[in-house]
C-alpha cells in the first residue's frame, strides 16, 4: 500500500471513528498484516497446544485431540466470522465492549467489558507464567538449575517487565515483533514437525494418532471424557479479538481488522493440526509422556535426545514470549478504552496517552502489575493459581458471543460495515451463539474424579466472582460511566435506530 493510500484510509478511518463519537488519539501505524499478526500471536498454537498437550493425552487421548481440534476449530471459525462482521461496523480499541455498548446499551457494555478485561489480564498471567515455566525447564536441562515456585515467579516478573518495556517503546516496535512472530510460529511448527518426522527411528501409526483413545481422568463415561477433552482446542483458540482491539491503530481498519480475526483462526487451525499430529507421531513412551511435568519436552527428549530437545524448547519459548507481548498490547488497549468511558477506578490515569509516541503507557503498566499480582498465589498453592488464571478462560469464553447475540437481536436495524456475511449473517451468528454456550458449559465441568480441593474446577466460581464484582462496581460507579457521544447528525439517527 502506497503512502498516499495509507493517508487516504487513515483519514477515512478517523472520520468513521469521530462519527462514532470517539476522538482519534492513537496513531495508525499498523498494516493489515500487522493486525493479523497480533491475533495469530495471541492464539499461538505453539503456546496453547504445548501447554495443554499433557491434558489432551489423559482426556481422550490422540483421537479426541486430533478430531476435536478440527471440530472446535471450525466452530470457532464461525464465531470469528460473526464477530468480524460486527468489528467491521465498530472498529475501536474497546473491541467487544464497545460493540456491546452500541448494540445493547451501557449495562451490556459494562458486563462485557469486565469479562473482556479480566480475561485479557488473566491471559497475560497464564501465557507469561507458562513461558516462565518452560524457561525454568530449559534452565534445568541446560545448567541443572533446580526448578521452584520462587524461581518461576522471578522469571515471570522479568518476562512481564520486558513485555511492558517493549509495549511502552512504540506500537511500531510491537508491530515489527508481531510480524516476526507470524514467521516464527509458521516456521517453528514446520521445524518441530519436520525434525520429529525425520530424526526418530520409531513413529506411531496413523491408526494410533487418529484413533487411539486414552482416559486417566477418573471419569468412566467416554462421551463425557471426550467432551472435556475438547478444552485443549477450546483453550487455545482464544484471543483472536486482538485484531479488534488494535483497530484504532490499523490502516483501513474496517476491512483489515475483520480479516485479521478470520485469517488468524483458519491459519491457527491448520498449524495446530499439523503440530499436534507431529507430536503424537513422535511419542515414544505414552505413559511416561503423559506423566511428565512438561509432556512436550518429554517427547523431544525421548525422540531427539537432550540437545535436540533444548533446541526445540527454545522455539516454543520464543513463541510464548511473542504471545505474551501481544497479550499485553491487547489488554492495555482494553484498559485504555474502558477507562476512556470512566468504567475503571482511577480512569483519569489509565486513559492517558503518551504525547511522544501516542501509546497508553499507564494502561500498559497497570496490565502487567495486575498480571503479576494474579500469579503471586503460585508461591503457596498451584491450585490457587489455577483458580485465578481461570479468569482468562471463563472471561474470554462467553464474552465473544455477546456482541454477536446483540447483533442478531437487532435484525435489520444493524448497519453492517464493508466486511459482512450478507445473507449468511444470521445462520452463522446463531450457530456461533450455540457453540459458545456449549463451550462455556464444558469449561465449567469437573475435569477430574474424584472431585477434591486439588481437582476442583474453579472456573464456574471464578465466573460468579467476576460477575459479582462487575455488579458491585456498577452500583458504586455506574453513574460515572460515559458512553461516547455521536456528533454527526446522520450517524446519530443511525445510533438511535440501533441502540
Amino acid at each position: 500500500m502506497s503512502r498516499s493510500d495509507q493517508a487516504l484510509y487513515s483519514h477515512a478511518d478517523d472520520d468513521h471513528l469521530a462519527g462514532l463519537g470517539i476522538k482519534p488519539e492513537l496513531v495508525r501505524r499498523m498494516s493489515g498484516f500487522g493486525n493479523l499478526a497480533i491475533s495469530l500471536t495471541v492464539i499461538s498454537v505453539l503456546s496453547g497446544c504445548m501447554t495443554l498437550f499433557g491434558f489432551g493425552l489423559v482426556s481422550g487421548g490422540p483421537a479426541v485431540m486430533m478430531w476435536g481440534w478440527l471440530g472446535v476449530g471450525l466452530a470457532v471459525l464461525l464465531v470469528g466470522m460473526a464477530l468480524a462482521e460486527v468489528t467491521s461496523a465498530y472498529p475501536t480499541s474497546g473491541g467487544l465492549y464497545y460493540m456491546a455498548l452500541r448494540l445493547g446499551g451501557p449495562r451490556w457494555a459494562w458486563g462485557t467489558g469486565w469479562l473482556n478485561l479480566l480475561g485479557l489480564l488473566g491471559g497475560i498471567a497464564g501465557i507469561d507464567y507458562g513461558a516462565a515455566s518452560f524457561i525454568a525447564a530449559f534452565a534445568n536441562l541446560q545448567w541443572g538449575v533446580e526448578t521452584s515456585p520462587g524461581l518461576v515467579l522471578a522469571i515471570f516478573a522479568v518476562v512481564l517487565l520486558v513485555h511492558a518495556l517493549l509495549n511502552v517503546a512504540a506500537v511500531r516496535v510491537v508491530s515489527l515483533l508481531n510480524a516476526v512472530s507470524v514467521w516464527w510460529h509458521v516456521l517453528g511448527v514446520l521445524v518441530i514437525v519436520g525434525v520429529l518426522a525425520v530424526v526418530p527411528s520409531h513413529h506411531q501409526s496413523p491408526g494410533f494418532v487418529f484413533g487411539h483413545y486414552a482416559n486417566s481422568t477418573g471419569w468412566s463415561n467416554p462421551v463425557y471424557v471426550s467432551a472435556v477433552g475438547l478444552l485443549l482446542a477450546g483453550y487455545t483458540f482464544c484471543g483472536y479479538d486482538a485484531s479488534a482491539h488494535m483497530s484504532e491503530e490499523t490502516t483501513n481498519a474496517r476491512i483489515a481488522a475483520p480479516r485479521g480475526i478470520v485469517r488468524s483462526i483458519w491459519i491457527s487451525l491448520i498449524a495446530g493440526f499439523v503440530l499436534l499430529a507431529g507430536l503424537l507421531f513422535a511419542v515414544q513412551d505414552y505413559a511416561g509422556t503423559a506423566a511428565a511435568d512438561v509432556p512436550p519436552a518429554q517427547v523431544f527428549l525421548d525422540a531427539l535426545g537432550t540437545t535436540g530437545a533444548k533446541v526445540l524448547l527454545l522455539i516454543v519459548i520464543g513463541a510464548q514470549l511473542f504471545c505474551g507481548s501481544a497479550e499485553v498490547t491487547a489488554a492495555s488497549r482494553m484498559v485504555y478504552a474502558f477507562s476512556r468511558d470512566n468504567a475503571l477506578p482511577g480512569s483519569a490515569t489509565w486513559r492517558r496517552v503518551s504525547r511522544s509516541n501516542k501509546v497508553p503507557v499507564p494502561a500498559v503498566w497497570l496490565s502487567v502489575v495486575v498480571a503479576f499480582a494474579l500469579a503471586v498465589p503460585s508461591l503457596y498453592s498451584a491450585t490457587a493459581y489455577g483458580a485465578v488464571t481461570a479468569v482468562n478462560v471463563i472471561g474470554m469464553t462467553p464474552r465473544y458471543i455477546i456482541p454477536v447475540y446483540l447483533r442478531l437481536r437487532q435484525r435489520d436495524r444493524f448497519v453492517p460495515g464493508p466486511w459482512n456475511l450478507g445473507r449468511w449473517s444470521r445462520p452463522v451468528g446463531i450457530t456461533a451463539v450455540v457453540w459458545v454456550v456449549v463451550l462455556t458449559v464444558l469449561v465449567c465441568l469437573p475435569q477430574r474424579y474424584p472431585v477434591t480441593i486439588d481437582t476442583f474446577n474453579y472456573a464456574p466460581v471464578t465466573l460468579l466472582v467476576v460477575l459479582a464484582l462487575a455488579w458491585v462496581w456498577w452500583r458504586m460507579a455506574g453513574k460515572r460511566f460515559s458512553a461516547p457521544v455521536v456528533q454527526d447528525p446522520h450517524l446519530a439517527a443511525i445510533e438511535e435506530q440501533i441502540v
